[in-house]
């Protein structure tokens, strides 16, 4: 049995704010979004947004939020007036530390209503490119609504908008993509020099079209050929790999991300949002979702019902969703960082921590411990060494 301890009262606190709807649904995504039909009720959205955020306050007065994230779906259907009011009425409730990160997820080809200048205009501080890749054949193989050139054109119109800090979506391990085209991705999307690169392996998730049609994707051992080599060139280009699909230049790691992964407390609104908030006075950790689907989730602004589930986190959850998101970081884990986040006494970990040090998955000093290289290669195998 875990030993409890007090929580920390200085877990970092983040809001994520999600967008449900997109052009189109990618055979991919296994994200809650929904194609848009009809138009885009941007007054409502808004004010179920705020409407939703209210219910929250209870939980986190006085607690300041660093980051804030406008996610999706495509948050970049909305017009920049939409999120000017959005970002006022943040504002208005929440304490924002000044130097608060205040990402937009945004995909080419659908920033139709504004230029990025509008954007940044309401506050939005850095934006995220879903660019998948460069390439016109798999772009449409992944269903993306743009081509290459209009990839290129988006990430020319955010920089001349003065977005310094802005991260640009890689996918590799694509059906049919040689190693040649992976790094060509790579190197194209350096060319515009980001501040941050998310390069993700493509993977089949459940409940999607990939699923139901799986597509040819590349073998294994040339998905690992792809993964180092593209690697090897984001090194090179002096960026460094914080997270095992999270590449950044310094001091431009995503501080939102960052708090995912370091067990940190968020807020989440919109339809189908997900939230994690640490309660010290009630010794209790609780996770929340919204519902999931936007008209639902419009009509709970009626009767401030948008919680579709509310659940505590047990004692031997914490432990496992702790490890789940921390060891996806680079960077050694600070075991009185696990006390503070879980409410736990770090000698709870005493088994499955040798089991994984007999394993060489990790390395255990007297306050930290880090993933090793072959930890890093069988994360899977190190995670699920924490299950309850």
């Amino acid at each position: 049995m875990a030993t409890e301890i007090r929580f920390s009262s200085q877990i970092p606190l983040s809001l994520y704010i999600h967008f449900p709807w997109c052009v189109a649904k990618c055979p991919y995504c296994d994200f809650n979004s929904h194609a848009l039909s009809g138009p885009l009720p941007e007054e409502a959205y808004i004010d179920a947004l705020l409407a939703d955020l209210e219910l929250e306050l209870p939980r986190v007065w006085g607690r300041v939020v660093h980051s804030v994230f406008l996610g999706g779906g495509t948050p970049s259907l909305f017009p920049a007036a939409a999120m000017d009011r959005l970002l006022s009425g943040v504002r208005a409730r929440l304490s924002l530390a000044p130097d608060a990160e205040i990402t937009m997820e945004a995909n080419p080809g659908t920033v139709e209503h504004d230029r990025f200048e509008d954007y940044r205009s309401a506050g939005i501080n850095r934006i995220s490119l879903g660019i998948q890749s460069f390439d016109d054949r798999h772009l449409k193989t992944l269903g993306r609504i743009h081509g290459g050139d209009e990839a290129r054109r988006a990430i020319d119109s955010v920089r001349a908008a003065g977005f310094d800090n802005f991260n640009l979506d890689l996918m590799w391990a694509l059906p049919g993509q040689t190693l040649d085209q992976a790094l060509a991705d790579v190197d194209q999307a350096l060319e515009f020099a980001p501040a941050h690169l998310s390069h993700y392996h493509l993977t089949i998730e459940p409940n999607t079209l990939f699923a139901a049609r799986p597509p040819q994707l590349p073998a294994e051992d040339a998905a690992w050929d792809m993964q180092d080599a593209c690697g090897q060139r984001l090194a090179e280009a002096g960026f460094r790999p914080y997270e095992i699909s999270a590449w950044a230049r310094p001091g431009a790691i995503s501080r939102h991300n960052l708090n995912y992964w370091r067990f940190g407390d968020y807020i989440g609104i919109g339809a189908g949002a997900h939230g994690k908030i640490t309660l010290p006075a009630e010794e209790r950790i609780v996770r929340t979702r919204r519902k999931s689907h936007p008209r639902p989730y419009l009509n709970a602004a009626e009767d401030l019902s948008f919680i579709a589930e509310e659940r505590p986190v047990g004692t031997e959850d914490r432990v496992f969703e702790y490890f789940l998101n921390r060891l996806r970081l680079a960077e050694p884990v600070p075991l009185a960082e696990f006390e503070d986040r879980t409410g736990l006494a770090r000698e709870c970990l005493g088994e499955p921590l040798h089991q994984a040090r007999e394993l060489g998955l990790v390395e255990v000093e007297t306050d930290h411990l880090h993933r090793t290289e072959k930890g890093a290669r069988y994360l899977n195998d190190l995670q699920a060494l924490f299950l309850p």
